[in-house]
């Protein structure tokens, strides 16, 4: 399978980027939300887990409790709580293994908050990436939007800080206490190193994080690697001559062609599969 990068589906890939965006928003208020409304979370005080705004249960309190036989709790752990965990790895590593980290480019958080921080620091600076040798050709950088870009990195920083206490504790707990300045002292320590770790992520680390440091990202990636037929961004070599005057690259040496400097990954697109570990489908590079 491969995505196809003619002149001729350029319509055809503005839609996806369309749709893919609509479902990186809708994913994110997902993710914001979930904890709120019960519809996921865990909750430490509780020992238990929530999930569609019901307890999910195994059946183990009520053995402890007599209610049930040691046969019918063994047979609550394995349907609501081995065969579940095995059909979701099963699913989302079978998607992997077809279509690469279409999660990541396609559903991610995190993900969607790194192509917005992008596009912010492109606008002061010219870059995607802090850590990028020279801005892309053609930019043109307005430092007026470094402190849009700063601001945006607290507050990204904050939202993954907060929804992550909210996953662990009760968000009719946290919200009340942080509005109400009564958080506990571990409470409120493990919100603001987390919101410390999480902005600094975003200016400095995101790309490395989403290639190196993201357990989702990397077995998705090895799935698809194991995949000779998977979906890959493929480069049409016959036309290779064609890169000389793509973008800037034939006035500013070293450039690169146009689909290096939109991977937001900072990859290169037109290298071969196993060089592309990290790519996340995103299809930004056939723009």
């Amino acid at each position: 399978m491969r995505w196809c990068a003619r002149s001729s589906v350029m319509t055809r890939n503005d839609k996806i980027q369309r749709y893919r965006s609509a479902l990186q928003l809708g994913f994110f208020v997902l993710f914001v939300l979930a904890p709120v409304t019960n519809l996921l979370r865990f909750d430490l005080h509780e020992g238990q887990l929530w999930f569609m705004g019901q307890r999910w249960v195994l059946g183990i309190d009520a053995l402890r409790a007599g209610q049930v036989t040691a046969t019918q709790a063994a047979w609550g752990v394995l349907w609501r709580g081995i065969l579940p965990a095995l059909a979701l790895a099963g699913g989302f590593l079978a998607v992997a293994y077809r279509y690469g980290r279409l999660y990541c480019g396609w559903l991610c958080p995190h993900f969607s908050a790194v192509e917005l921080l992008n596009g912010l620091l492109h606008r002061a600076v010219g870059k995607f990436s802090l850590w990028d040798p020279r801005p892309t050709p053609g930019a043109a950088a307005d430092g007026r939007w470094w402190p849009l870009f700063a601001l945006s990195c607290v507050v990204l920083g904050f939202v993954w800080a907060i929804s992550l206490v909210s996953y662990l504790l009760p968000p009719r707990e946290i919200w009340p206490a942080l509005l109400g300045g009564t958080l506990t002292p571990n409470q409120a320590r493990f919100l603001f190193i987390a919101w410390g770790v999480f902005t600094a992520e975003f200016a400095f680390a995101r790309h490395l994080f989403c290639r190196f440091g993201c357990a989702v990202g990397l077995f998705q990636s090895l799935a698809w690697m194991a995949n000779p037929r998977s979906l890959v961004i493929a480069f049409d070599r016959p036309r290779a001559r064609d890169c000389r005057t793509c973008g800037s690259a034939a006035t500013v040496p070293k450039s690169g062609s146009a689909c290096d400097n939109a991977c937001p990954m900072r990859l290169n697109p037109r290298n071969i599969k196993r060089m592309m570990f990290s790519c996340v489908q995103c299809g930004q590079c056939l723009q």
